[in-house]
């Protein structure tokens, strides 16, 4: 799967390593919901750190369709709500 990090790029990450992003996930749309703004930050680093390690990134000048589209690393909790529309970053 192809994951693009706004602001940063994209990087392709086996489709094994899925679950292991969706639980990731499911604790930062928990924390939104929550308005727990600093485990919010923690988490979306967390969900960031783990693509940034799992992924190759993919050039610079490379266009491919991503199939989940992460906030930046600086995003608010507002924008993230924003992007979400209730159903988490990683569709379930």
């Amino acid at each position: 799967m192809i994951v693009r990090i706004m602001g940063e790029g994209q990087r392709m990450l086996a489709d094994s390593h899925f679950a292991e992003l969706n639980t990731l996930d499911d604790e930062l749309l928990k924390e939104m919901e929550a308005g727990d703004g600093p485990g919010f930050r923690q988490t979306l680093g967390q969900l960031l750190d783990k693509v940034r390690e799992l992924g190759e990134p993919l050039p610079d000048d490379a266009l491919e369709p991503s199939e989940l589209i992460l906030p930046s690393p600086d995003a608010t909790l507002e924008e993230v709500r924003a992007m979400l529309s209730g159903n988490g970053l990683i569709p379930g």
